[in-house]
Order: C-alpha cells, then structure tokens, then sequence
C-alpha cells in the first residue's frame, strides 16, 4: 500500500498519454502505485477562472497535471521499466 509516509515521486507530467502509459506499465507489473490529479483551471481561494474569465485562447492539453507516486522500495526497479 502506497501512503504518504512510504511514497516517492515517479513522475509528474501534464500529458494524458503519457501519465496512462505509465499506470498501464505500473498495473502490468503489479506495483502499487497512486495518482493525484490537479485541475490548474481551478484556483482554490477563488473558484474556477474558468467560470469568469472562459475557456478563449486556453490550451486544454495543459488543464491538468498529473504526480505519480510508487513505493520507495519500488522506485529503482519503476523508473528502469518507464524508460
């Protein structure tokens, strides 16, 4: 089980096909990984700026940023198999 306390971070990146490639390598293998997905069009303190300002002129690729995470045990044997 991957938790905060035993967790490394594998790779970071903002494109869908990517991040997928990767959680298929992950599942194919059988480590145990997680996922956190971050919506950059939404800003906390104010809401989504989407909603004021539009979508106009904004990359959709680029709306979401995804951080993998895998057992630090793992790590080594991970980023051999995501090369």
């Amino acid at each position: 089980m991957v938790t905060i306390f035993n967790r490394k971070e594998l790779i970071v990146t903002m494109e869908m096909d990517r991040q997928s490639e990767v959680r298929n390598i992950l599942s194919q293998n059988g480590i145990d990984y997680t996922v956190k997905i971050t919506n950059l069009e939404a800003a906390p303190m104010i809401g989504n700026r989407r909603g004021v300002v539009g979508s106009f002129g904004i990359n959709q690729d680029y709306s979401y940023e995804y951080k993998i995470y895998v057992h630090k045990k793992d790590f080594e044997k991970v980023t051999y198999l995501i090369r």
